[in-house]
């Protein structure tokens, strides 16, 4: 089973730039998203702290609007820690169990999966993020741990549920290493996670709608590369998000890769 989606290439910014350089990006961001609006969705995961800034600011623009992270409480006494319903007005989606916050802050599937939750019950998008890392990858056991992180925290969905969910695969090993997955075996575990949401009793007929991207090192010099697979549909990107030049690029590969570049 191959996929039918619209590719999205979602910039993940983590916790870097300053507030002129937030606001300047986002422009150029903001820029991206129209000029390829109708071929693919555009998206920044953005530091909490700029997030009602830019929203409001480029709100007219299709440019998609995200957060990094959020609390599975809808409100209470957790310090420091952001709800969804407070992200709502703003977000059209959330980052759930990125690796680094599975390795810096000890998150585990139980909790990824109350996160997924409760973005979902508000109306955003979840973007959840899965990946092995290299002792689990030389070991054998990729598509089993992938598997178990897909299962854990979505694996209980209906079928509005999984109308907003998408699945980042990102490599541990490859994130901000400059090391990548080939193509293929990027595609294979693609392939396995849409096969395990088309096994779900409301997958079936989603499983070629939930868009599955690929993460890890993504880079305009290769971004065509996955993009071509046909189980990967766009790019969760780290690094080269940062400059708008190479965001660019990586777009319009993903345009390129359901038809011709134009713009």
């Amino acid at each position: 089973m191959s996929s039918s989606s619209m590719p999205y290439v979602i910039g993940n910014w983590k916790m870097n730039l300053d507030v002129e350089s937030a606001m300047a990006l986002a422009e150029a961001s903001a820029e991206i998203a129209n000029e390829t609006v109708d071929d693919v969705g555009v998206g920044i995961a953005i530091p909490s702290l700029w997030i009602p800034l830019i929203s409001s600011e480029f709100f007219e623009t299709s440019l998609l609007v995200g957060a990094q992270d959020c609390s599975p409480h809808p409100s209470g006494a957790y310090t420091g820690d952001i709800s969804a319903p407070m992200l709502a007005p703003w977000c059209a989606f959330t980052l759930v169990g990125h690796s680094e916050r599975r390795q810096h802050h000890a998150e585990g599937d139980d909790l990824v999966q109350a996160k997924l939750d409760a973005v979902i019950a508000h109306d955003m998008a979840a973007l959840l993020c899965v990946g092995e890392t290299q002792a689990q990858r030389e070991a054998g056991n990729a598509l089993d741990v992938v598997g178990e992180q897909v299962m854990r925290a979505a694996g209980h969905l209906d079928s509005g549920g999984l109308r907003n969910l998408l699945v980042a695969y990102e490599p541990v090993w490859a994130i901000g290493t400059g090391q990548t997955a080939t193509p293929g075996d990027a595609q294979a575990v693609a392939a396995h996670i849409r096969a395990l949401i088309a096994g779900l009793d409301a997958g079936a007929a989603a499983a070629a709608e939930v868009p599955i991207l690929y993460g890890g090192s993504v880079k305009s010099a290769n971004a065509a590369d996955f993009f071509g697979e046909a189980d990967i549909d766009g790019a969760l990107v780290g690094g080269a998000s940062l400059n708008a030049d190479d965001f660019l690029e990586i777009v319009r590969a993903a345009r390129g890769s359901g038809g011709p570049v134009v713009g």
